[in-house]
């Protein structure tokens, strides 16, 4: 069984060229990937303006908590880091998941130009959530966001409702149910890890083909990425369960899930399996079939990050148990739900508006190497 605690990549030379290898559009067939060849050789010293990174975002006045890749394009470390997420992606190619330590999460995130003082926000920013609209033992916050590789750019979209079906391999009390969610306030929409890590998984999926979903637009060169920063509960009277509902997928194309932190937990909690296709959905995950389980993760350290080509494979998770048990146990997660834009026929269709924010607006540039996109 498959490991998903993997070691870290080999660190490749800062000037290295980059070939994308053949890719497979569903597990066990392959198709002939893209085969542009991308240079990252940082130039010795600056003396003309920074290669282009091809974004289409217009030029304006910057907030100053946006990260803006182009600032780093004469710096050692953002090669580095590019290189070393291009490694991850080859993994995420063979294997349909990747499981990133908290390590080299934060190289990545500082080769990518994350603000210092962010990291420290960043482990503390699920304070301030409030309530969760159909779980007592939660709780929540949304934001929605459009990685649009037309334009090369990130931009966070208008607030939406959401919803999940039982079509969708998620069996829940309220599966089918229009959920409004409170949305992501300033203090995260703007902290530049948490658009690092976006940037990051826009890398990563970039031209990778799943195995598709029905109602989802793929002719579309462009991805939607619900995001919810949660918070699970255990107190004596309550126990917490990331995945109440068992066995299930997030009904998406790539799902990424990354840890800020916890309080009072014991080390047996909040274990991810993943599951084979087969396995029945809304199993509990102590009845789940050992023959069935293709992989565990464990968030443990800050940034510990899984992802996961979502309609591929299924997961579970136990429960949130506490060290004190008459304290009250916490576990909080950022989950990055990524697929197409929805077509008619689809739960969220009505719901999927590709409009941007207007009161919070983010408007960044993407990374991404030419010829990306694998013609299946």
């Amino acid at each position: 069984m498959p490991h998903l605690h993997v070691a870290s990549s080999a660190r490749l030379p800062v000037a290295s060229r980059l070939r994308w290898p053949h890719i497979r559009s569903e597990r066990g067939a392959t198709c002939q990937g893209a085969r542009g060849l991308a240079t990252v050789a940082a130039p010795a010293q600056a003396t003309h303006s920074p290669p282009p990174l091809d974004s289409k975002v217009p030029p304006r006045a910057r907030g100053a908590r946006e990260l803006w890749l182009h600032d780093k394009a004469y710096e050692h470390g953002f090669y580095q880091s590019i290189a070393k997420i291009m490694q991850w992606r080859d993994r995420y190619v063979e294997d349909r998941t990747i499981f990133v330590r908290h390590e080299e999460m934060v190289d990545l995130m500082r080769g990518l130009g994350a603000r210092e003082e962010d990291f420290g926000r960043l482990q503390v920013v699920s304070d301030n959530l409030q309530t969760d609209p159909t779980l007592p033992f939660r709780k929540s916050r949304t934001g929605r966001f459009c990685m649009d590789y037309d334009r090369q750019s990130l931009r966070r979209l208008e607030f939406q409702s959401f919803s999940l079906s039982a079509a969708e391999d998620f069996k829940r009390h309220d599966s089918d149910t229009v959920r409004v969610f409170d949305e992501i306030q300033e203090d995260l929409h703007s902290n530049t890890v948490l658009q690092g890590l976006m940037i990051f998984k826009a890398m990563v999926m970039h031209g990778v083909p799943t195995m598709r979903r029905p109602n989802f637009d793929y002719g579309a060169n462009k991805w939607v990425c619900t995001m919810f920063n949660l918070r699970t509960l255990t107190r004596p009277d309550i126990l917490g369960e990331p995945a109440l509902e068992g066995v299930h997928t997030d009904g998406v194309d790539h799902t990424m899930t990354t840890y800020p932190g916890s309080s009072n937990m014991t080390p047996n909690s909040a274990v991810t399996l993943l599951h084979e296709r087969d396995e029945t959905t809304g199993t509990p995950f102590h009845e789940t079939s050992p023959n069935k389980i293709y992989g565990r993760a464990q968030h443990t350290k800050f940034l510990d990050t899984l992802l996961v080509a979502d309609h591929e494979y299924k997961h579970s998770l136990s429960p949130v148990y506490a060290v004190d048990e008459a304290q009250e146990a916490t576990r909080d997660m950022l989950i990055f739900f990524t697929r197409k834009p929805v077509t008619e026929g689809h739960i969220m269709a009505g719901s999927d508006s590709l409009k941007s924010h207007e009161e919070s607006p983010l408007d960044i540039p993407l990374f991404t190497l030419p010829n990306g996109e694998c013609a299946d």
